[in-house]
Order: structure tokens, then C-alpha cells, then sequence
């Protein structure tokens, strides 16, 4: 099932339906015609499992098809942004570039974003477009602070005597890009099905917030990224999908709730008290609210 209702800034839930046809306060929160897209962007008609949900919690991909579930508009605009950087780039795919084509097997689906000369006049590369924020994109390029001796002491105060320090950013870190790097193979795997020779795999990612200071203290000084993805076993990824796919098959098929996304896919918690948009309907994500921040969802 797709939203249902829309999360009001008085905090009222509306059926969509009733929001995009008359607001219910005086004025709306935002213009019409983006209303309207944040709804069709909810839902796209898809009734397998792709791979974008397989790579998410079983549980959280089973509650957002089989139940009903509220979003606030204001906080799914994002995925509006990264849908114009993909019309943007489909509309300039003269030659020999291929753009958004969904692509299938006997376990699931992938729409691609980029094949071709995407970069250099070599052929066979595979692109992804990412829109993502400087803390996702800081952990992705692998980069982190760490203290470097002055040469100087403190003369006064608490720390007197001791070493002074300066921060200084250090770009040899592990790569926090384990979903991206599933999710792209899993595209090569697609098109080296249909018969296309896939030589290497990039990101370009956008940072969201590169004009603020907070990313400029993560080491992000620019907007866009290319961020090379290396190859992994083809054995692996059919295994981890089969798995996945059977899971949420077998839980759609007799209505049963799966288990508890792990650790990573709920982001240690952080995505089941304010991300999943599904949390309303989730018995881990309730009482989670209810011990964290002491309130019933």
C-alpha cells in the first residue's frame, strides 16, 4: 500500500486525497503542484519487491505494502530533489548514453540511472545518481578528523603545560557504502544479463547542504563527488537477494510479520524513531518511542 495520509504542520492527519482536493487550514504549507508530486512520488505502481526495497528491512518493505501509514510532506521533498537530478540527466542523454531503463530477473527488479560515456570516451560505464547530505557523503568518501600536535603548550589554565592540538582532516578512512555498492552490482548484474558489458561503476553524489558551514566541518568543499564502486561477487549478491525476496515473499503470502530489521538497516535505532516512514505500524519502532522519547506512536 502506498501513504495514505499527510502529516499537517498542526500535527493533523489528512487523507491525501482530501489534502490535494481542499486544504484544511486557511492557507496551504506549501504550493499545490508540489503537494502533487510528493504524492505521486509515494507510489510507483510496482507490485515486486525491487531492489531498492529488497535492501531495506523485510520488515520495514512489509509494512509499507501491506499497511497504511502517514508521511510528513516536508520530510520526503528530499526524494524530490534527487527525482529532478534525474530527469535532469535523463533529458541529456544524447549518443550512446542509456537513462532509467528497469531491468529484471527471476528474483527482482532495478531501474538504472546512467549507461555509457559518462564520463571519459570509455564505454560500458555504469552510473547511479545520489542526492545525499555532507554527513552520509563524509562517511561514504571515508574521511575524519583527527589531533595534530602544535609545537605549542598551554601557558595558562586548566591545560597548562600540556601539548595544544589542531584538528585536521584525514581521507583514508573505511567507506561507510556497503547499501550503494549492493545496489549497483546488483544493477551490473542486470544489464551483464541482457547482454551489456558493464568495465567499471561510479557515483556521482550531490551534496544537499554543501553551502553550510556544518559540511565544510566534515570536509565536504564541494557539491558533487565521483565515488568509484568496486566489484563483488556475483555468487553473493544472487544469494543475499534470493534470501531477502524469500523472506518478504513468504511473509506477504501468509501475513506474517517478519523480524526485526538488524542493526544496519535501522541505522542503530535512528531510522525506527524518526525516518521509517512505516514506524507508526511497527511493534519494535512503538515502544522504542515509547522508551527513548517517552511518547506512544
Amino acid at each position: 500500500m502506498p501513504a495514505t495520509k499527510f502529516i499537517c504542520p498542526t500535527g493533523q492527519e489528512v487523507p491525501i486525497e482530501k489534502c490535494l482536493k481542499s486544504c484544511v487550514m486557511k492557507e496551504r504549507c506549501m504550493f499545490l503542484p508540489t503537494l502533487r508530486a510528493v504524492a505521486n512520488s509515494l507510489d510507483r505502481g510496482l507490485v515486486e519487491a525491487t531492489v531498492t526495497e529488497l535492501l531495506a528491512g523485510t520488515r520495514e518493505t512489509y509494512l509499507k505494502k501491506t499497511t497504511d501509514y502517514t508521511v510528513d510532506p516536508q520530510s520526503v521533498l528530499y526524494a524530490l530533489h534527487g527525482q529532478a537530478v534525474h530527469t535532469i540527466n535523463e533529458n541529456h542523454t544524447e549518443g550512446d548514453i542509456l537513462s532509467e531503463i528497469r531491468l529484471n530477473d527471476k528474483i527482482t527488479s532495478g531501474k538504472f540511472d546512467l549507461y555509457g560515456k559518462i564520463l571519459t570516451n570509455e564505454d560500458g560505464v555504469l552510473g547511479d545518481l545520489k542526492v545525499t547530505s555532507s554527513y552520509k557523503l563524509s562517511k561514504a568518501l571515508g574521511i575524519y578528523k583527527v589531533d595534530v600536535p602544535t609545537g605549542e603548550v598551554y601557558k595558562t589554565g586548566a591545560k597548562k603545560g600540556q601539548p595544544k592540538t589542531r584538528k585536521e582532516f584525514r581521507y583514508d578512512g573505511v567507506r561507510h557504502i556497503m547499501d550503494w555498492v549492493i545496489q549497483l552490482n546488483y544493477y551490473r548484474m542486470l544489464l551483464e544479463t541482457s547482454g551489456f558489458v558493464v568495465n567499471r561503476m561510479v557515483i556521482q553524489a550531490l551534496c544537499r547542504d554543501n553551502n553550510l558551514r556544518t559540511a565544510n566541518e566534515r570536509g565536504i568543499d564541494r557539491t558533487i563527488y565521483i565515488i568509484p564502486i568496486n566489484k563483488i561477487s556475483n555468487r553473493w549478491l544472487t544469494r543475499y537477494f534470493s534470501k531477502k525476496a524469500a523472506l518478504l515473499q513468504y511473509a506477504l503470502k501468509n501475513n506474517k510479520l517478519p523480524s526485526v530489521c538488524n542493526v544496519r538497516e535501522r541505522w542503530n535505532n535512528r531510522k525506527c524513531l524518526e525516518f521509517c516512514d512505516a514506524r507508526a505500524n511497527c511493534p519494535y519502532s512503538r515502544r522504542l518511542q515509547d522508551e527513548v522519547l517517552g511518547i506512544t506512536v
